[in-house]
């Protein structure tokens, strides 16, 4: 008997029926007239889940990889140098493609389970007193830690010292699952990808890009021509592409727009810190720890849970796959064999996460940890009934738009 799997990994997450319907249609075609009344509204619409009254955003048929190429080689030189921290694997490829770009980059490197350490920003930024640092770079939100960073402390580092650098902000596990202001916090590139808060497949990539990007675009010798800004602002004005996009994700993105402000953005955000407070509750009832060193750097996102010494995280998660069909996520790098990460981010809800931390307890105790069976679940519901109003006899609160 075929079985489906249980996807609590931080992405791709689950998809909600009425975006797989949205998609499972036939295909279309991308230059008829009046396929701008289609495009048009989800270029606006898709600039209120970043926040951007004034910025432009580009969607291009990628993984979130790409819309991390397409920010750098529009706005950048070879040979300009980048002010970038690396806490995890995710930063840590950013820095790797912009060196394969020819960019110059400065790494902050921080201690895996931190975040990205605005007062080293500040330092480095003031001691910039020739203004070679041209781009300054931060990931929102490190999957492979589950570390959330401040990323307007960033912005306010910038503006202390009174730098003109391009602010560039990975995006991928945050946005449309965790508040962000990119007009706000003076983010000029902001990049995203379909797979995680925006509850699709993989396959778009997403980029916003700040009036002061696009008028350093003018100046960029980077070479590009897939991923040019000035194709894409030639042709999305009139709600086309300068090539065939992939029409199914769009209609895709159209559904998981409107299920995100029919819940409401903010109890979008206010449901990821109910879900991901819930875990972390789990977790200390185990007696493990997160890999998130302070709770300043919790992420609502996803947990990277440490194992016991001795003990296999990646056994757990063998064991929770083979014998309980829940996908967990494993630990990567030099977390690999020493932690597992749970997805509490995207189409999720209570029971889905009590039913993966219970397959969490099973697999833990199958790789030979002792857990008591029950005794994170049992945290996790109360945390979800406190949150809910339960206990003070509240009114229910908004719930997870339904997906068909």
């Amino acid at each position: 008997m075929s079985r489906r799997k249980a996807l609590l990994i931080p992405g791709p997450t689950n998809v909600p029926d009425a975006v797989r319907m949205a998609m499972d249609i036939p295909l279309e075609d991308h230059r008829a007239p009046d396929f701008p009344e289609f495009t048009l509204p989800l270029f606006r619409d898709l600039k209120n889940v970043f926040k951007t009254a004034t910025g432009q955003v580009f969607l291009y048929p990628s993984s979130g990889t790409g819309a991390w190429e397409a920010a750098m080689t529009n706005t950048l030189s070879p040979g300009d140098r980048v002010l970038a921290s690396r806490f995890g694997v995710f930063s840590g490829l950013w820095i790797d493609l912009c060196r394969r770009h020819g960019y110059e980059v400065e790494i902050i490197d921080v201690p895996w389970g931190e975040g990205a350490p605005a007062e080293i920003y500040a330092e480095r930024l003031a001691a910039d007193r020739e203004r070679k640092i041209k781009a300054v770079l931060v990931c929102h939100n490190e999957t492979a830690t589950g570390v959330t960073s401040d990323v307007a402390a960033i912005r306010r580092a910038i503006d202390a010292a009174d730098h003109p650098a391009l602010l560039y902000v990975d995006g991928v596990s945050s946005i449309a699952s965790i508040d962000f202001r990119m007009d706000e916090w003076g983010v000029d590139l902001a990049v995203s990808g379909s797979q995680k808060g925006f509850m699709l497949p993989a396959g778009l990539g997403i980029v916003a890009a700040s009036r002061k990007a696009l008028a350093a675009h003018a100046s960029a010798r980077s070479p590009r021509c897939y991923f040019d800004f000035a194709d894409m602002i030639r042709t999305n004005k009139d709600g086309y592409f300068p090539y065939t996009p992939s029409t199914v994700m769009l209609r895709g993105l159209r559904a998981s727009l409107d299920l995100l402000f029919a819940e409401g953005l903010e109890n979008v955000f206010a449901r990821h810190r109910r879900l991901a407070e819930g875990v972390r509750r789990a977790v200390a009832a185990w007696g493990l720890s997160l890999c998130a060193r302070e709770p300043r750097w919790h992420s609502d996102t996803v947990s990277t849970i440490l194992v016991p010494e001795g003990a296999d995280a990646n056994a757990v998660v063998r064991a929770a796959y083979d014998r309980y069909d829940l996908s967990l996520g494993v630990g990567l790098a030099q977390l690999a064999g020493k932690a597992f990460r749970i997805g509490h981010l995207g189409h999720a809800n209570e029971l889905m996460l009590l039913s993966g931390l219970a397959g969490a307890e099973m697999a833990m105790r199958d790789a030979g940890i002792a857990v008591e069976l029950g005794s994170g679940v049992a945290a996790a519901q109360a945390s979800y009934r406190q949150s809910s109003g339960a206990d003070a006899g509240l009114q229910p609160r908004p719930r997870l738009a339904k997906s068909a």
